[in-house]
Parts: C-alpha cells; sequence; structure tokens
C-alpha cells in the first residue's frame, strides 16, 4: 500500500496529521518533500494572520468570557 500523508516534525518525530492504519512496530519507507509551496504555507500564513488581528485588538477576551458567550448558543 502506499498513500501520502502529512506530517509535522516536532522534537526530532515526525507526527502524522491523520490517523495510520499500521500496526505497532510496523516499519514502513518515508519519502520526505517540503510542503512549504502546500498548505502547510497557507495554514501558516492563516496563523500569522491570526497572530495580527489578536495583537491589534483593544480587549483580548478571557477564556471565562469565550466560555460564557459560547454557552448562550444553542
Amino acid at each position: 500500500m502506499t498513500r501520502q500523508v502529512e506530517a509535522v516534525y516536532e522534537h526530532g518525530v515526525l507526527r502524522p496529521l491523520e490517523p495510520l492504519t499500521l500496526v505497532e512496530s510496523q516499519r514502513v519507507k518515508l519519502t520526505i518533500s517540503d510542503a512549504s509551496t502546500g498548505s502547510y504555507s497557507r495554514d501558516m500564513e492563516r496563523v500569522g494572520k491570526a497572530k495580527a488581528e489578536v495583537a491589534a485588538m483593544k480587549h483580548v477576551p478571557s477564556i471565562e468570557e469565550v466560555q460564557q458567550i459560547m454557552s448562550k448558543i444553542p
């Protein structure tokens, strides 16, 4: 079986971004290509925009405020 799966490299470990149907200790062969031209770069762009929006906010709601507001949503 061959399939493509995106992963993130963190603390020396590749972490798949979706569940894998593998058995414990199963060996696999990896081919690594930089995903920066694909969805990863779009995700990082969105994160950067979101951080800028939060930084520009005059009032950043606390988690309690968010929970209170969300508790009113049916």
